[in-house]
């Protein structure tokens, strides 16, 4: 429908942005009401390329981790791409509904009334992460087209395979003045953020938002990060150890722990540390019983991120920290070729000042701290920024309230990592340093939708009647003293 954008320089790609907003913005206000059906046939047409470009999302995804099973990919960026669409096209009309509110009396027995109608913000731009392209694209995007919104979208330049099958997916789907996408390096994506936009989305680094907050403040458009941060797994004593491990570990490697909402770090009674770590290499050579020639295990995406990674290994290193890498086939990753995977690698007790418990993972490591009463295990959490996702393994009820009560996170998930964000109605975002606003979901249309107020007067002379009307009488003095007492 319309040709994938891009441009030979900055400026180029900076003008080409600001027209395609413009043009946008012009068709939105021209097109008035969005009907359902327009906003169906919208969500539809994402849904036809996601299952048309299949088998090309499958290859440039491979190419740009340079290992990534097909498998992983459907489920996590083919699947949870069409799942958000289908769902915002069941819901779409109830969503739709202007909602009734109550009118304060005595104005509701007069006939006045309050109502609340949706409508569409105008047009939203998404900067979207290279961990899981495709789906960090167009999840959200199901929200933005079921209100009725327009899109512009950027993605990651780390993933430039994904970044092109997407371009043409996009161009496929949709006319320009509906949905475009624009692909570059880091100064289109600075371009792009300080645009005009209605709303942003940004799905990256808590490092980077500072900098797509700020671009955003110049022109005052409203912002929504879904970040990251350390999200937390707090094992009791009384957990089913192997049932953990194997949850802990799929959330752990799925993507080579290259996910936002990755367990970052254990917390373990101090009796059962021997027996979690055993536990967690069991289930992982059961797995992955070898890694640099398995399909199935994700390489790094990129020698940036390897060499991050690899550093910091090599401070836990100096700092004499129990490092286990889970290496079933004790392969020689130092002569892989083509790739850069890590192994799963366990981290025991690492100091505070230590990289692995300063900095987000994204990655295959996973340290393990140690606690002697459950207490310690709540004032950690609380005593550092507020994660993403927070993770509580056992039966004790207690204990899980406390984790849900006393501990403040985006998310939390009982008795399994990541879940939480598979479920559509429930919103998906962080708090403080880990995110600003959320979406999926019914909270996604709203996200991205005004939620315009809109009160009907009876046709009673309310000024007259309530002595608002001047001059002030007896009237006045009544309303007055009605309202302004304990």
């Amino acid at each position: 429908m319309n040709a994938p954008q891009s441009a030979t320089n900055v400026a180029d790609a900076e003008m080409l942005m600001q027209s395609v907003l413009e043009a946008q913005r012009s068709d939105y206000t021209a097109e008035g009401g969005v009907s359902a059906a327009t906003r169906r046939d919208r969500l539809q047409r994402g849904i036809d390329v996601c299952v048309k470009y299949q088998d090309k999302v499958v290859d440039a995804l491979n190419t740009d981790f340079s290992c990534r099973s097909r498998e992983v990919s459907l489920l996590t960026d083919v699947a949870a791409s069409i799942t958000p669409m289908k769902h915002c096209m069941k819901h779409l009309e109830k969503w739709m509904r202007t909602e009734k509110r109550p009118t304060m009396f005595p104005l509701n027995l007069l006939g006045g009334r309050s109502t609340i109608e949706y409508q569409p913000l105008g047009v939203v731009g998404v900067i979207s992460p290279w961990n899981f392209p495709v789906n960090l694209t167009f999840a959200p995007l199901a929200g933005i087209l079921a209100a009725g919104n327009r899109a512009m979208i950027k993605p990651s330049e780390f993933t430039p395979a994904t970044s092109e099958v997407m371009a043409e997916m996009v161009a496929e789907a949709w006319d320009e003045k509906e949905v475009a996408i624009f692909t570059g390096g880091p100064e289109v994506g600075q371009a792009f953020s300080g645009l005009p936009f209605d709303h942003m989305i940004f799905t990256g680094a808590t490092s980077i938002a500072r900098h797509i907050m700020a671009a955003a403040a110049r022109n005052l458009v409203p912002v929504t990060l879904e970040l990251g941060g350390k999200s937390p797994v707090i094992i009791s004593r009384d957990v089913d150890l192997q049932m953990a491990a194997q949850r802990i570990m799929l959330g752990k490697t799925l993507n080579a722990g290259q996910i936002c909402l990755a367990p970052d770090y254990l917390m373990v009674p101090e009796e059962r540390l021997s027996d979690v770590v055993e536990a967690l290499k069991s289930v992982t050579e059961e797995m992955y019983p070898k890694l640099l020639d398995n399909p199935e295990y994700t390489s790094v995406v990129n020698e940036r991120h390897f060499q991050r990674l690899n550093g910091y290994l090599a401070d836990a290193a100096e700092r004499g920290i129990t490092a286990t890498p889970i290496n079933p086939a004790n392969e020689d990753f130092s002569s892989q070729e083509g790739t850069h995977k890590i192994p799963p690698t366990l981290l025991v007790n690492p100091p505070e000042d230590s990289k692995v418990m300063e900095e987000e993972i994204f990655g295959p490591l996973l340290p393990i701290r140690t606690y002697k009463d459950f207490s310690e295990t709540i004032d950690y959490v609380n005593a550092h920024p507020r994660p993403l996702g927070a993770y509580y393994f056992g039966k004790d009820k207690a204990e899980e309230e406390a984790v849900l009560k006393r501990t403040t996170s985006g998310g939390v998930t009982v008795n399994d990592v990541i879940m939480h964000i598979m479920q559509e109605e429930l919103p998906f975002g962080g708090v403080g340093p880990s995110g600003m606003g959320s979406y999926h979901g019914h909270d996604g249309f709203k996200t991205f939708s005004h939620a315009k107020s809109i009160y009907r007067q009876s046709r009673f002379n309310i000024g007259k009647l309530g002595g608002m009307l001047p001059p002030y009488n007896s009237t006045t003095e009544k309303t007055i003293k009605m309202q302004v007492k304990n």
